[in-house]
């Protein structure tokens, strides 16, 4: 993938501030909720896992978690820590044409603000190849749209976000999370896309409840 970011780079630096040193308090909350999404999920997948906090807390409740980086110095990292469970970490460019890992659940952190805005339905088609249909992408997606393009990482709106997965999924829940790391707060949000079957046609958005608070 052709990025104006070396990420391998910046991993060799310790120039990483987007690695708090644990798994996102959002993430956390939903993998103790009794009704989880992750719930029965029998592999998830985690693109841009970086050194694998996310990869670590969902193996501790899922069969089998794959998580992949473009850096080889951030799977190594990943690599380093004790294992939670049936975790896999690979160096693995999410954005390939030809990526395949089936799944039946991703989650999305940090990755998609990551590319650059023009690549982004890239992500989404690697996305729809890899989760059978009813799968879920999770996301805590960055949100900054008062400066959408001075990135990485790059902020989106709620709508652009929605728009750009509505041809292949469709959008399930969406709400601000309770908590967020403090640096973040105000820019995160939480939404869930459904994988549609291949020879569905988008639906009609549905007015999903979104428990934001007005701005």
């Amino acid at each position: 993938m052709s990025d104006p970011v070396d990420w391998n780079a910046r991993w060799h630096s310790g120039e990483t501030p987007w690695d708090k040193g644990e798994a996102p308090p959002a993430l956390v909350e939903e993998l103790q909720r009794p009704e989880s999404w992750f719930r029965n999920r029998r592999r998830v997948l985690v693109p841009g896992c970086g050194s694998g906090h996310d990869v670590r807390r969902l193996a501790a409740r899922v069969p089998a978690v794959v998580g992949i980086d473009l850096s080889a110095k951030a799977i190594e990292v990943a690599r380093s820590h004790p294992p939670a469970g049936g975790e896999d970490y690979r160096v693995d460019d999410f954005l390939r044409d030809d990526f395949h890992e089936p799944c039946d659940a991703i989650w999305e952190h940090t990755c998609l603000c990551a590319i650059d805005p023009a690549r982004r339905p890239s992500y989404v088609a690697s996305a729809a190849r890899c989760l059978r249909p009813g799968g879920v992408l999770v996301g805590l997606f960055y949100l900054d749209p008062a400066d959408p393009d001075d990135g990485p990482p790059f902020g989106s709106s709620r709508e652009q976000i929605i728009a750009g997965f509505a041809a292949d999924f469709e959008l399930s829940e969406a709400r601000v999370p309770e908590r967020s790391y403090p640096s973040r707060q105000g820019r995160e949000w939480w939404a869930v896309f459904v994988r549609l079957p291949a020879s569905s046609a988008p639906p009609p958005h549905r007015g999903v409840a979104d428990s934001r608070q007005s701005d």
